[in-house]
């Protein structure tokens, strides 16, 4: 091998070497642009990280494009879109009967606090938080209604659930927007049973309305049938005291009989009945 080489292949490697060093500089500063470039998904808050550490001294990032420190930060996303978590749980009435609830929790993170629910919780808070409280707030307020209850007092029930359940996740910055009762299911011997009392019931009701009903008819017809006699009592006591007026005036005034039967003439003249007799005059009257 020679000792000395020609110019132009120092030239060659210096030039390779030129282009090496390019290339790496470029995938440097790609790497380290990739690094400080975080997009956070639409419905979603990033969740800034600081060597792994939640930075609680930053908001979590909005949707979008955002520059963190290269290899230093990171950012987890955490979606705030309205999310569904249905349980099915077996507990026991007051009364010790078994009852199978299903319940239906649509929620989601609260916007501004996702960095304090990782921080706690995690990502898992799901399995860790909704769950446990959904399933404790059920056994507890079945607990405390008869089986019965659980089916009358409906709404009482959806509104313990409610509260407990929202109360309990408010705690972890998880906001509840609905919570439905979708189930509720009992043996099918008590719920027969449950069916024909609240049939029995209502027919008590039935007959007890119609027995009122009954009853306020009967007074309205009895005092429609006051009213008629006191009527007739008024008109028969109009015709004594008519009578009793026209006995009063004959008795003052005997000529008044007279008098009514002028008034009761028909205009036609005087018959004679008779004859070289005493004439006799006749007044006709009207039957």
């Amino acid at each position: 091998m020679s000792r000395y080489q020609s110019p132009g292949v120092s030239v060659n490697r210096g030039a390779a070497r030129g282009v090496a060093i390019g290339i790496i500089a470029l995938l440097v500063i790609g790497v380290v642009a990739y690094s400080a470039v975080q997009i956070v998904d639409a419905g979603h808050r990033g969740v800034l990280l600081h060597w792994n550490a939640v930075d609680t001294t930053v908001p979590p990032l909005d949707e979008g494009l955002h520059f963190v420190t290269p290899f230093a930060d990171s950012v987890v996303q955490m979606e705030i879109r309205t999310l569904k978590y249905v349980k099915s749980t077996t507990s026991a009435s007051k009364d010790l009967q078994t009852v199978s609830t299903t319940v239906t929790v649509n929620y989601h993170p609260a916007p501004n606090s996702v960095h304090r629910l990782y921080q706690s919780v995690g990502l898992d808070y799901e399995d860790r938080i909704i769950q446990p409280a959904v399933e404790e707030v059920v056994k507890q307020v079945t607990a405390n209604y008869n089986a019965e209850e659980l089916i009358t007092k409906r709404p009482d029930v959806k509104s313990d659930i409610e509260r407990e359940i929202t109360n309990r996740l408010n705690d972890f910055n998880i906001i509840t927007e609905v919570i439905s009762i979708t189930d509720f299911q009992f043996s099918n011997l008590f719920a027969a049973a449950i069916e024909a009392k609240v049939e029995a019931e209502q027919k008590a009701l039935k007959a007890e309305n119609d027995l009122i009903r009954i009853e306020v008819e009967a007074r309205q017809i009895e005092q429609q049938a006051q009213g008629e006699a006191s009527a007739n009592i008024a008109k028969a006591n109009g015709e004594a005291e008519a009578i009793r007026i026209i006995n009063d005036a004959l008795a003052q005034n005997p000529n008044y009989l007279e008098w009514l039967k002028t008034q009761a003439w028909d205009g036609k003249l005087p018959l004679v009945v008779g004859e070289g007799a005493t004439p006799f005059i006749t007044i006709p009257t009207n039957p």
